[in-house]
């Protein structure tokens, strides 16, 4: 393991960081960031350590921060102490946490997934808001799903925003990213059920015939999903709108339907 102290703005890994904001840096480099000690903690519990830990000077100590730069070093990481002005140019924020990883992308490929290691898998197609796509990872595991596939052109997984919108949950998801056509050929090649919330040829929501393993199909914010890949689907629901709103949030509605499933498959 190296140990160094950053004292300079201009320094190379401070400038190397911070264009990890940027996605086109993060995918030539096949690197992102994390930042807060939760975070980073979740990640260690679940089997991955930051290859660098960036810290600011005069934290408080805290033992899952020691416990945390005890695992990079015996992983052969590197451990880096700056000034808080210092991690809020890396961090975009201008006040930003203690702590800072840099970690690995891992394989985001569908051939990567075990579909059969989990009863629901959420499905999101054209998602374009951080946000809604780290609140699908969060959902995913609270219902115990086994991850999330992201279709066609959707927001990055792993920007700072998806990350910390996900509250951890991008390290305990398995995530896959594919055109259409690769996703739906994966798909019918071995059981699962595609369910998709729609109004066309629809039954409602509870009580539905749903199957294992279920695959939530949920579609991009504001266009929803096209036509013909609703068509694709196994099965159709809709849930009721009482109000004047004649939808629901994306990430919403997967949730509703994900519990729905759970209580379906009595899981």
């Amino acid at each position: 393991m190296t140990r160094r102290q950053i004292t300079g703005f201009s320094n190379p890994t401070v400038k190397y960081l911070r264009s990890l904001r940027d996605k086109k840096h993060r995918r030539r480099e096949g690197k992102f960031l994390a930042e807060g000690l939760r975070l980073l903690t979740d990640a260690h519990e679940s089997g991955r350590v930051p290859e660098m830990l960036v810290m600011a000077e005069g934290r408080d100590p805290h033992p899952l921060l020691a416990k945390l730069e005890n695992s990079v070093e015996a992983a052969g990481g590197s451990v880096v102490e700056t000034s808080h002005d210092i991690l809020a140019k890396i961090t975009g924020k201008s006040n930003p946490q203690a702590v800072v990883g840099m970690f690995e992308e891992w394989d985001s490929s569908l051939s990567a997934l075990d579909r059969s290691g989990a009863p629901i898998w959420l499905v999101a197609q054209a998602l374009r808001d951080p946000g809604n796509l780290g609140t699908m990872l969060r959902t995913g595991d609270a219902v115990g799903a086994g991850g999330l596939i992201l279709i066609d052109d959707c927001a990055d997984p792993f920007s700072v925003e998806a990350v910390r919108a996900s509250m951890g949950a991008v390290f305990t998801q398995s995530i896959a990213t594919a055109r259409w056509e690769e996703f739906i050929e994966w798909l019918r090649q071995e059981p699962g059920q595609l369910v998709a919330a729609s109004l066309r040829d629809a039954v409602p929501y509870r009580d539905a015939p749903y199957t294992a393993p279920c695959f939530i199909l949920v579609g991009n914010e504001s266009q929803g999903l096209p036509e013909d890949y609703e068509a694709a689907c196994d099965l159709r629901v809709t849930m009721p709108m009482r109000g004047r709103a004649d939808s629901l949030n994306a990430a919403v509605a997967a949730a509703v339907l994900a519990y729905e499933v759970l209580d379906s498959l009595k899981l």
